[in-house]
């Protein structure tokens, strides 16, 4: 099954992830409710974690919205809607002033 173009830069970015960072553009949301994750773990809605369809759980990811950034940790999958490409818990959207949908830069750390 071919992949996608977003999950192809996400395999690049982890290559490149040992070297440099790696940096794109892609659009973020953010929720608020849940009871676990889909690594098993009880959903910390104020905790620094976001929902990725294809990065491997526990992947570190510095997500950057105007001049905020804050670093998360995969521990979900999602989103489910299309156009996004990660969802960040509650916390960290309050982390850099993300109050809906919005550009943001990840790179993956």
């Amino acid at each position: 099954m071919p992949l996608r173009f977003p999950a192809r830069a996400a395999l690049a970015c982890l290559v490149l992830a040992g070297s440099v960072p790696c940096a794109q553009a892609e659009t973020a949301s953010w929720y608020g409710s849940g009871h676990r994750t889909a690594n098993g773990e009880r959903f910390a809605p104020d905790g620094l974690t976001a929902a990725h369809r294809s990065l491997p759980f526990g992947t570190r990811v510095r997500v950057t919205y105007g001049s905020r950034s804050v670093v998360v940790r995969i521990n979900d999958r999602g989103p489910f809607i299309a156009g996004r490409a990660i969802d960040l818990s509650r916390g960290a959207a309050r982390a850099i002033g993300l109050s809906g949908v919005g550009r943001v830069h990840l790179a993956i750390l």
